[in-house]
């Protein structure tokens, strides 16, 4: 056998970070090229909890993992602590890894690495070890099209602050095809929190040293979707958008951090066509519980059908506590799951609001 192309993949630790970049990993491994995934510790042990017994099969993909540093009863919800923490230690690892793996088989050497943007810093680990790099956007490229335009100009002339919000009021325009951005709708934006805002900032910016580091930005889009987006970035690659089809039916795990409840499509089957409200606020977002009470009333009190996840750390951090009588009163109204199948939901033909 000859030597065997080897691409090392490695996401952003969070759920809408690393389900993208593995579709694009599952659709590599399809064509016959060998793929590393590489989460950190944590998330690894997630995915590998949630995955289905039938998905053990992960030919052409390898699933690992390193430390990202902090403690396992650490907050991982402390997002400043946990990013120091993965820039600090995560490029030995990752350094060790491919060091690693490349002496223990010569013909399937690392050969090219795939970060997520988030942690374009990583990339820093392929140059010092002579590896081909690419970046992976996972999302729309309009949040890159700025960073790469508008950062600069704007810092230099002073029109946003050491926070990164405006210091007048005006909107920020990217070309006349592109709405204008406020203070809110900036990439870095952390209403309420200065303090993260301006970390989130720093991030940005080491998000564009990465993307203007590199031949290639993979982009989950297609060109006709954000043609005018598409045009402001010079080394942009449309490969998207990435969703599930035949390419993973024998490959990789989807990425979920929990077991998806598929009981909820035959719910759906059972309701009218357009007339399910679907409720998810991801895998990372907390609310108090006077918002969870209001969110419940206000779905009870819209007398739709409703598919609504509720993470068991959504509602302050830890489990829900409905409102008095809530869910004998929704009984046959609502499906309320810890979390769902989302691809197929947002097809299912009852879903018109989300």
């Amino acid at each position: 056998m000859g030597k065997q192309t080897h691409v090392l993949a490695i996401p952003c630790p969070a759920q809408g970070h690393v389900t993208p970049l593995l579709k694009l990993s599952n659709y590599i491994a399809s064509h016959g090229i060998k793929v590393t995934f590489v989460n950190t510790e944590f998330i690894h042990a997630k995915i590998i909890a949630a995955m289905p017994v039938h998905e053990s099969d992960r030919s052409g993909i390898t699933l690992t993992s390193i430390p990202d540093g902090l403690e396992h009863n650490d907050d991982r919800k402390d997002f400043i602590k946990c990013w120091n923490s993965i820039q600090s230690v995560m490029p030995l690892y990752l350094t060790d890894l491919i060091e690693k793996i490349n002496r223990s088989n010569a013909d399937e050497q690392i050969t090219c690495v795939i970060a997520d943007a988030s942690i374009g810093w990583i990339l820093e680990v392929a140059d010092k070890l002579g590896i081909k790099k690419l970046v992976f956007l996972p999302a729309g490229p309009a949040g890159s099209a700025f960073l790469h335009n508008n950062i600069p100009k704007l810092i230099e002339t002073g029109l946003i602050d050491c926070y990164g919000n405006l210091t007048r009021n005006e909107q920020i325009s990217l070309s006349d095809d592109i709405p204008p951005w406020n203070n809110m709708e900036f990439p870095w934006s952390f209403p309420g929190d200065l303090k993260t805002q301006k970390h989130f900032l720093e991030c940005f910016l080491t998000v564009k040293r990465a993307v203007d580091s590199v031949d290639l930005l993979l982009c989950n889009t297609c060109y006709e979707l954000d043609k005018s987006s598409c045009d402001l970035i010079t080394n942009i690659l449309p490969i998207g958008p990435l969703i599930t089809n035949n390419h993973a039916e024998n490959s990789a795990s989807s990425g979920s951090f929990w077991p998806e409840d598929t009981a909820c499509l035959s719910w759906l089957d059972r309701q009218q066509v357009g007339s399910v409200v679907y409720v998810a606020f991801g895998s990372i977002a907390v609310i108090s519980q006077q918002q969870f009470d209001e969110l419940a009333l206000g779905l009870e009190l819209s007398a739709r059908p409703f598919l609504w996840v509720v993470r068991a750390d959504l509602a302050n951090g830890s489990g829900a506590v409905y409102p008095s009588g809530f869910l004998d009163r929704v009984a046959d109204q609502g499906k309320i799951v810890e979390w769902a199948p989302q691809e197929k939901v947002l097809a299912h033909p009852s879903i018109p609001v989300s």
